[in-house]
C-alpha cells in the first residue's frame, strides 16, 4: 500500500472528494478493487468533516484540527484498522493491545478485532472534544469478521449525537449485507491513463525514483491501471526489462527475476500471467504484460485448474510454513504446466 502524504490527494481523488462533501448523510461506504485510493479519500473526507475552516475543495490543512489529524492525535477522530495497518501507517493502538503484542503475548491482527469495534462505539458514545462532529473512519471495512460488523452496525444504523461514518473497502461482497444497507455506496473511480501517469512520475521522483513517462507505464500497466498499486511497483524498483522478460522466464520456471520479492508479490505475478494467458486465449486482450512477451499458453484447462490453484494459495500466501520451499514448489510447478500442454497441472503447493 501506497503512504504518499494523504493530505495531497491525487487528482481524480480530489474530484471524487468534492462530490462527496454535497452528500448528505451520516455513513458513506467507499467500495472498489485495490489500489484507487479508498484509504487517502477516506482520510480526505474525515479530514474536511472535523476541519475548523473547510471550503468546498476540503481541509484548509493549517488548522489545529488538521494538524492534529497528521499526527494522529485527534481525538474526535476514530480510525478502525487491522493492528499490522495500524502499526504501518502510524495510527496509534488501544493502550492494552499494544502493550500485549510489545509484550509479545500475541502478534498483531490482520483483521479489525471485536475488542477495537467496541471501543470505536464507545467513541461514539462520548461528547466531542473540539469541533461539530465526530469521525469514525473503518478501512479496510471488509476485515471485519461477523462478530466485530455486528458490534458495529446498530451504531452504524443509528450513531448517538453528531457522528459520521466513512467506510473503506476493496471488496465489497465481502461485508455483511445489513453493513452495505446502511451506509451510501460510492464507487471508486478509474483514473485516465494520462492523467495517473503525469501523477506516478511525480510521485516517483518525489520517493526519490528516476521515473520517466515509459517507465511509468510500465508501472501502470503491471498495476493493471490502478494507481496506488503502481506506485508500489516504483518503490519495489521494478525495471521495464525485468516485466517484459518475467513470463517467458517464469514459463521455464525461472524464478530469478522474482529473487527477494514477498512471497504475496510472487504469486501476484503468477496470477497476472495465468489472466493475461486466459484473456489472450479467449480473445481478449492482455492487462498486465505485452502480448508479444507472452508465452504459448497450455489449454483451456489447465488454465482454469491453474487459475482455481493460484486462488487456493492466495488464502494462505500470508502466513507460509517454509517460504523457500513454497516458492521453489511454484516455480517447479509453474514450468510442469507450461510443459504439460493439455494436462491437468498438479496441486499448486500451498503453506
Amino acid at each position: 500500500m501506497s503512504q504518499q502524504n494523504t493530505s495531497q490527494l491525487a487528482p481524480w481523488l480530489q474530484t471524487q472528494l468534492s462530490g462527496l462533501l454535497s452528500q448528505r448523510g451520516h455513513a458513506l461506504l467507499l467500495a472498489g478493487p485495490s489500489g484507487l485510493g479508498q484509504y487517502q479519500l477516506a482520510l480526505g473526507l474525515a479530514r474536511a468533516w472535523l476541519c475548523e475552516q473547510p471550503t468546498a475543495l476540503g481541509a484548509c490543512g493549517q488548522c489545529g484540527s488538521c494538524h492534529a489529524i497528521e499526527v494522529r492525535t485527534h481525538a474526535d477522530l476514530c480510525v478502525l484498522m487491522p493492528e499490522t495497518l495500524s502499526l504501518e501507517l502510524g495510527w496509534p493502538l488501544d493502550e492494552g493491545a499494544q502493550k500485549d503484542i510489545d509484550d509479545k503475548k500475541r502478534k498483531a491482527s490482520r483483521l479489525i478485532r471485536v475488542e477495537a469495534a467496541r471501543g470505536a462505539v464507545g467513541f461514539t458514545q462520548v461528547t466531542r472534544s473540539r469541533g461539530r462532529t465526530k469521525v469514525v473512519l473503518v478501512y479496510p471495512a471488509e476485515r471485519m469478521n461477523m462478530e466485530s460488523a455486528n458490534t458495529l452496525l446498530k451504531t452504524l444504523e443509528e450513531p448517538v449525537g453528531e457522528v459520521r461514518f466513512v467506510l473503506a473497502t476493496e471488496a465489497a461482497h465481502l461485508l455483511l449485507p445489513t453493513i452495505r444497507s446502511r451506509a451510501q455506496t460510492h464507487a471508486m473511480v478509474w483514473p485516465e491513463q494520462q492523467e495517473a501517469l503525469d501523477w506516478l512520475v511525480q510521485q516517483a521522483t518525489a520517493q526519490g525514483t528516476a521515473a520517466t513517462r515509459e517507465q511509468a507505464q510500465v508501472w501502470f500497466q503491471a498495476a493493471g491501471g490502478r494507481p496506488d498499486d503502481a506506485l508500489a511497483w516504483a518503490a519495489a524498483g521494478l525495471s521495464a526489462q525485468a516485466w517484459a522478460q518475467l513470463p517467458q522466464a517464469l514459463a521455464k520456471g525461472d524464478w530469478s527475476l522474482l529473487a527477494g520479492w514477498p512471497a504475496a508479490r510472487q504469486l501476484d505475478a503468477l496470477q497476472k500471467l495465468c489472466h493475461d494467458l486466459m484473456a489472450k486465449a479467449s480473445g481478449a486482450a492482455p492487462r498486465f504484460f505485452a502480448d508479444p512477451n507472452l508465452p504459448s499458453a497450455p489449454e483451456w484447462p489447465v488454465l482454469v485448474a491453474w487459475s482455481r490453484e493460484l486462488l487456493g494459495a492466495a488464502r494462505s500466501v500470508e502466513h507460509p510454513y517454509n517460504a523457500g520451499l513454497m516458492q521453489e514448489a511454484w516455480a517447479a510447478h509453474t514450468r510442469q504446466l507450461f510443459q504439460r500442454q493439455g494436462r491437468a497441472p498438479a496441486a499448486v503447493a500451498r503453506a
